[in-house]
């Protein structure tokens, strides 16, 4: 790796353009306010990486957050399982079911913006990508 390229796992947890992993995807760094956490600029800020590829492209974003849930209930089974302990002799796997789903809707707003993330970095590989001449 150069000593100019950016580490790809900082720059997908500190969602950056897949293209030069400088430029922030979103808007607001922040989730809050909700009503604006998946508001996104149509290109990169700094190579001019078109974020939307087609029309509906983050539509697949629903799977890549499903598995993302569905890691999050394993993940949540193996430290439950570790420091409780679940038995079928009393209402442990219902105590876990509660924690492992309200862990998942606390988290769901950053599953979802890690989602386009993710998906995204699927399609648009680094120094790859589309960009816009600015000089012209």
């Amino acid at each position: 790796m150069s000593a100019d390229k950016p580490a790809i796992l900082p720059s997908m947890l500190h969602m950056k353009c897949p293209n030069c992993r400088k430029g922030h995807m979103y808007t607001n760094k922040s989730i809050f306010p909700l009503s604006e956490m998946l508001k996104m600029p149509e290109h990169c800020p700094v190579c001019g990486q078109k974020f939307e590829l087609e029309v509906g492209f983050f539509y697949g974003t629903g799977y890549v957050s499903y598995a993302l849930s569905v890691a999050l209930f394993f993940i949540n089974l193996a430290w439950y399982w570790a420091i409780f302990g679940i038995s079928a002799k009393d209402n442990s796997i219902f105590y876990y079911l509660i924690t492992s789903i309200l862990i998942v809707i606390v988290l769901q707003p950053w599953l979802m913006r890690i989602s386009r993330v993710l998906y995204l970095y699927m399609f648009v590989k680094y120094g790859k990508g589309t960009t816009l001449n600015t000089e012209e």
